[in-house]
Formats: structure tokens, sequence, C-alpha cells
């Protein structure tokens, strides 16, 4: 037996991204208990060997280690707070770790009431979408005592690029690091957007606008890489809905408020998110803003393949 296969990871959550994690982490060998609203989205694990949990509280004492993967910091908060809740199964020294995207009240709640448990808590959000959950490749920011992390580490490789596993200081600072990242993200796209859509309909085309920028002090990872997916496919990526980006800048929103920092460039981007939501509903992806900006110039930002034509579809 390997020291993967003597650890039983608890796993609360299993939907895009967490269907994903729990799969990898299956596949390194992990003894995994599971539970989601939807008792369906586990039956592939079970027939893998996962064992099926009626509750948090029933995850948590079945565990050597507790992982939440959810929506919201309320789903977070009812999980460990709601009843049959993590904390009323956790043993005393047990492991909980927070992969939500989220804010660290939660946790820190868990701290104060509990004190006398000696219980080991890391929020350790992610990046890489629903394809890196797939794949393992995950890039994971990790907050929390240092010794805590080497401890979990095993668990987080598994699910994650080993070499991107990010300690990134103490107790909460995994929820910010992965916030700022988010805000930078949909700063990008809202900015993205609004340059192609005018450089196009000023008559530039629209593989010469982004071969040129690319080229420049302006370029970024997202107009290189991740635009490709809408201008080659059309694809806003609805793996992650735009009610869920919105929640996220409102948390980025939320934080720098709760630091007195401004945010007021932050603050547009989360309007435009929130009008694109109003506009395509709460299920659209979470780069349909660039949408916005298509519906103003009357066309879709699309290249055309080589074989077909010229790089760049014409605008009206």
């Amino acid at each position: 037996m390997n020291q993967n296969q003597s650890t039983t990871v608890g796993f609360i959550g299993l939907g895009n991204m967490g269907s994903g994690m729990t799969r990898n982490l299956q596949k390194a060998g992990f003894s995994l208990v599971v539970t989601d609203i939807r008792r369906e989205s586990a039956d592939e694990l079970v027939a893998g060997g996962a064992v099926w949990a009626g509750s948090p509280a029933d995850v948590a004492a079945a565990s050597d280690i507790v992982i939440t993967m959810l929506p919201t910091p309320r789903h977070v908060e009812s999980v460990v707070f709601g009843p049959r809740g993590i904390l009323e199964g956790i043993s005393d020294g047990g492991v909980w770790i927070d992969m939500s995207t989220s804010v660290p009240e939660v946790a820190q709640r868990v701290r104060a009431e509990n004190r006398h448990r000696n219980l080991r808590i890391l929020d350790a959000p992610v990046s890489g979408m629903s394809v890196g959950a797939a794949n393992g490749t995950l890039q994971i920011f990790v907050g929390g005592d240092v010794l805590d992390v080497e401890l979990v580490r095993p668990v987080l490789e598994a699910m994650g690029d080993p070499e991107r596993i990010m300690h990134v200081g103490a107790a909460g600072n995994g929820y910010a690091v992965k916030l700022m990242i988010n805000q930078l993200w949909f700063s990008h796209l809202v900015a993205t957007a609004e340059v192609l859509a005018i450089g196009v309909k000023a008559g530039v085309d629209l593989e010469v606008l982004r071969q040129s920028i690319i080229a420049s002090p302006a370029t970024s990872n997202f107009i290189e890489n991740d635009v490709l997916s809408i201008l080659d496919h059309g694809d806003y990526d609805e793996g992650f809905a735009i009610a869920l980006a919105c929640k996220d800048l409102g948390l980025s929103v939320d934080l720098a408020r709760s630091v007195g920092v401004p945010s007021e460039l932050s603050s547009l981007v989360e309007q435009i998110y929130r009008r694109a939501k109003a506009q395509y509903g709460d299920l659209a992806g979470e780069m349909t803003p660039v949408k916005l900006y298509e519906d103003l110039i009357g066309a879709p930002l699309r290249r055309v393949a080589p074989d077909t034509g010229p790089i760049l579809t014409a605008v009206a």
C-alpha cells in the first residue's frame, strides 16, 4: 500500500471543478468519501471505489483530510456550520482545506470558535478552469501554516501542477491572491474586448490588430491565448457561469473596501459583467462580456481559418 492509499480524503462539492479534482485524487490512489447536493454527481466516483456520505458531517468523520469546493462563501458557511456540517464530524486536530474562491471570514470564525480543537485549516483556491481540474494541472494558492501545507502537499499535487502549487503566506492569503488574479483576468477580458471591437470597427483586420498587440508592450497572456476560444470557436466558457464571475468580482471589490483601497476600475468591470449577466442570463459563460461589444459593432469577433479566406471576417 502506498502512502496515498492510507489517506482518506473527504470532498464536498462535485461541480464543474470538484468533479475533475476528485477523479484525479482517485487516480492518484487516495480513498475518497464524497457528498454533493446532487447524488448523481458521484456515480462515476462511487463506481471507482469512492464512498458516498449523506452529509458533510459524515464526510468529515470518515476522512483524514476534508476538502470543500463550493460556489460561494454562503455555501461554505452552511456546509461548515449548518446542521450535520463539517464541525459536527471532524476530529480534534483534523484538517480542512477550503479550495473555493471565497473570503477569510468563515475560516476565521471556525478558528475563533474552535481554538481548543487544534484544527488545521488551509485556504487553497485554484486557477485553471474546469479543463485544469480535469487534467490535474491546476495552479493552487495556499494560505496557512507551512507545516500544514507540507502535510497536505501530496493531496494538492494530485489535483494541481506540482510546480505551480504556491504557499502564499498566512491564512487568508490564498483567498486574497485568487481574488486579485480573477479581478485582473476579468479586467483583461473587458479591456481586450473593447480594444478589439474598436479596432475592427475602425477597419483594422482582427488578426492583424491582435498580432500587433502581441508584438507590443501591451501584450498579455489573455490576448495571446485565452481570447482564442472566442475568436476561433465562439466559446465563451460556459463551464464557468457568469453569475459566479460576478460573485468573484463582488468579493474582490468588497476586499478592496475592507482594506481601504479604492477600486474604481474593478468596480466598473464588475458592472460590465453584471450588465452581461442581465442581458444573457446567469448561466452564460464567464467570457460573455465580449458579446456585449460584438453586439455593439454588429458582428462576432472571429478569425477565419487560414484555408477558407482572409484571416479576419469583415465587420460592417
